[in-house]
């Protein structure tokens, strides 16, 4: 069972469209799926149309100990099931904090129920407080998805700054897996810049031993679409609103990439092995943006 964290604690840069899309993606070639809202917006939640009946349980209830993951999960694709997120979620790192064990207690949920599951996707919230640590104790991958802006390069040190302290404390198989473009332009320079900072700032790391020294980053860069920011409006994944736009062409390409290392029509490697220097930041080379 793979499982996934896919995180950032920028807002507004793709998290929630591409646990979406590749969790229904992945579906679709027959794999068997959990998502995890774990932000209390719920938008993946509204998203995969999980949200019609607030008195089902969902993950609020599997942290505080009401309910369990397989009591929970609720089946919304064929393949493909979603633990609830609910406004609840608010005051859940608040009622955790004397908790013993607070940081674990997804992680030990996920035990119970593993072997049902290909993939566990965690959709985490846009900060790196309770929640987001239960995911990264819960998970050994985490997959970033980064908006080609220089300012959505700003929180990146510190985002591998708590995965690596997560690692070194609590979960030592944790590490980053690969880095998303999201709303990707070949046109603008600006993308293409943002691309090369990443790729050089990985590429700097690979021989430290750092939590990201094998991560690289998506030969698949989801392209702006307006497709994907219409989906979610009805209760759709973009391969069941527009399915053969470019969005639906992009994460189903991602969703090989995940499932062989390669792209379609690739003969089959594992995935690039591309790292970081904890020296150096991403952007840091282009103060001004570019």
């Amino acid at each position: 069972m793979r499982t996934l964290a896919v995180l950032n604690q920028k807002g507004g840069v793709g998290k929630t469209t591409t646990v979406a899309n590749v969790a229904a993606a992945l579906a679709l070639k027959g794999q068997r799926i959990l998502v995890i809202d774990l932000d209390p917006q719920a938008h993946l939640t509204i998203h995969l149309g999980a949200d019609s009946n607030p008195d089902v349980p969902g993950i609020y209830e599997v942290l505080t100990g009401s309910a369990d993951i397989a009591s929970a999960a609720i089946p919304v694709r064929e393949n493909l099931q979603v633990l609830a997120a609910s406004i609840n979620l608010v005051g859940a790192e608040s009622e955790l904090v004397d908790e013993v064990g607070r940081e674990t207690i997804l992680h030990n949920a996920l035990e119970r129920v593993r072997g049902q599951y290909e993939y566990v996707m965690i959709d985490c919230p846009p900060s790196l407080g309770l929640l987001t640590l239960n995911a990264l104790s819960a998970v050994t991958e985490v997959l970033i998805p980064v908006q080609p802006h220089f300012l959505a390069l700003q929180g990146f040190s510190r985002l591998l700054q708590t995965i690596e302290l997560v690692q070194s404390r609590i979960n030592p198989a944790l590490h980053v897996t690969a880095i998303l473009m999201c709303m990707y332009d070949s046109r603008t320079s600006l993308s293409a810049e943002v691309l090369e900072d990443i790729d050089r700032f990985l590429q700097n790391a690979r021989h430290h031993d750092v939590p990201w020294s094998r991560a690289s980053i998506i030969p698949v860069h989801i392209r702006r679409n307006i497709k994907l920011a219409e989906a979610p409006s009805y209760g759709k994944t973009i391969f069941e609103y527009e399915p053969t736009c470019n969005g639906a062409l992009d994460y189903m390409a991602m969703a090989d990439w995940l499932l062989t290392g390669t792209l379609p029509g690739e003969p089959h490697t594992e995935p690039p092995s591309l790292t970081a220097n904890p020296n150096c930041e991403p952007g840091e080379a282009r103060p001004n943006g570019g």
